[in-house]
């Protein structure tokens, strides 16, 4: 019905038309006395006409109107496959559409190409700023003070951040080097603990660590990235408390102890650049950490929830996809 309504509106000024000419064949049969009759006769035999001729104009009209249709939901990508303008109404609509489409691909060409020029330079910036980091390693190591222990400290923390900002720039790649294979669970996490061993012995965090038997499908180096942007949260949010890290059926479940997350704050903690109550009182946080873990676990298939209570602490669980979901 509403194609009908459509077709009827598009062709409103014919019924106008027709309706002018109807009055006007009323006004002259009565002017001259003419038959009622033989006025009735000549207006049946227009109205036949006009009926027939919209029916095979909505009948063409709606052809074209199922084709175009079809076109949109297969998303074409060339204005070669629309069909021949039907008049010159219709062909300037085309070359409107044409020289649109024209300027959005010359748009998005220049953005592209600004996009890469900004990758590639970060991209050297981050391998550039890895060589003085380890010259200050290698410059430190000799000592064993407060001070230079303190030093390393800081050191780790800058090379987080460079990795942070290298597995944003793979991440929006369409290249990114996913490499999906069994890993041992265990053995990944242990990796990470180590690297955080030296800030969880500053921070006096105590760690739990249970028996974690298990090999799951995943990404080794983006899964152990991942991890390690958890603990820091730890070391920022529950010094001098305790962290837990447990593997229950397919759940790895990291729990600390720390100041926990607003109610309000909880359904946002993963978007890119949200603080919330705690990165606004810290004034440290960059709401970039768990927005990149939820994008790269997503992307490796795995699931990530985070559940908090304030003032008690927080649970970070990554879900993995049971062997019998990587088939179906």
């Amino acid at each position: 019905m509403k194609l009908i309504f459509s077709y009827l509106h598009r062709q409103r000024y014919w019924a106008a038309l027709y309706i002018l000419l109807v009055l006007v064949f009323v006004v002259v049969y009565f002017l001259y006395g003419l038959p009622l009759e033989a006025m009735t006769y000549a207006l049946l035999l227009c109205a036949v006409a006009l009926l027939l001729s919209g029916g095979v104009g909505f009948f063409f009209w709606y052809r074209r109107h199922r084709v175009l249709a079809s076109m949109c939901r297969e998303n074409i990508t060339s204005l070669k496959e629309l069909p021949e303008p039907d008049d010159l109404l219709e062909e300037d609509y085309q070359a409107l559409l044409k020289e649109m489409l024209r300027s959005k691909v010359l748009e998005l060409d220049r953005r592209d190409l600004a996009q890469k020029e900004l990758t590639d330079y970060y991209t050297l910036w981050v391998h550039q700023i890895k060589t003085p980091i380890s010259a200050m390693r290698l410059l430190l190591q000799p000592e064993d003070t407060p001070v230079s222990r303190e030093l390393e400290v800081q050191l780790f923390r800058v090379s987080q951040y460079v990795d942070m900002v290298l597995a944003y720039l793979r991440m929006g790649s369409e290249s990114s080097d996913y490499v999906l294979k069994p890993c041992d669970l265990d053995a990944a996490v242990h990796q990470s603990v180590r690297r955080f061993a030296p800030l969880f012995i500053r921070s006096k965090i105590h760690l739990e660590l249970g028996t974690i038997d298990a090999k799951v499908l995943t990404d080794e180096k983006w899964l152990c990235f991942c991890l390690e942007q958890l603990f820091a949260n730890v070391v920022q949010y529950a010094a001098k408390g305790s962290v837990r890290i447990t593997f229950q059926g397919d759940t790895l479940s990291i729990a600390d102890t720390g100041i926990g997350i607003a109610p309000e704050d909880l359904p946002r903690v993963c978007e890119k650049g949200y603080t919330g109550l705690n990165g606004r009182r810290e004034k440290k946080a960059t709401g970039i950490g768990l927005y990149l873990c939820k994008r790269i676990l997503t992307k490796l298939g795995h699931r990530l929830t985070i559940t908090s209570q304030l003032g008690e602490g927080t649970t970070a669980s990554i879900t993995f996809p049971r062997e019998r979901d990587l088939w179906d």
